[in-house]
């Protein structure tokens, strides 16, 4: 465990130096805006990645950039799809495993659901995140430097865990 603690403890992502945002105003935004897709220590949705230990693995530029365009970079597990069943349903989820003869997805409503290909009409891979674009129009220049200075401050609450 020493070895792991000394390993975590070389991070190559740049500290988040810059002081402007008010990460108590911040919170509020993530409440509000993000929570609901977005976990945080254990509060929040399930369809957005965990963003606990978002400061110590991306950089704050990278952090920017993904609230600005979602689309630039989406990770594996977080890809969308859209699925219309043999009986003309659609359904939209993020691909969470698939194989040759089956897909599995989580659906907007955070439901895990599996389905035999065999069994689809149709299945469409999404070129834009299920993560909406917040431009400066949506989330404001002084709201955007409140939600990053709130970023900044988040922290894996157990340090020893992997």
């Amino acid at each position: 465990w020493a070895l792991v603690a000394y390993l975590k403890s070389l991070s190559t992502v740049p500290p988040w130096v810059d002081e402007s945002g008010d990460p108590v105003r911040g919170s509020e935004i993530f409440s509000s805006t993000c929570a609901s897709c977005h976990k945080v220590n254990g509060q929040g949705g399930l369809l957005g990645p965990d963003l606990s230990r978002i400061a110590q693995v991306r950089s704050r530029d990278a952090v920017m950039s993904a609230i600005r365009d979602p689309s630039g970079s989406v990770a594996s597990g977080y890809l969308a799809v859209t699925l219309m069943t043999q009986d003309g349903e659609r359904i939209r989820g993020l691909i969470k495993n698939e194989d040759a003869f089956s897909i599995q997805i989580m659906d907007t409503e955070e439901r895990l659901q599996a389905y035999l290909k065999a069994e689809l009409r149709e299945s469409v891979r999404e070129e834009l995140s299920e993560m909406p674009e917040f431009g400066p129009g949506r989330l404001s220049d002084p709201d955007l430097d409140d939600l990053l200075g709130y970023i900044g401050t988040l922290t894996d609450p157990d340090p020893d865990s992997l």
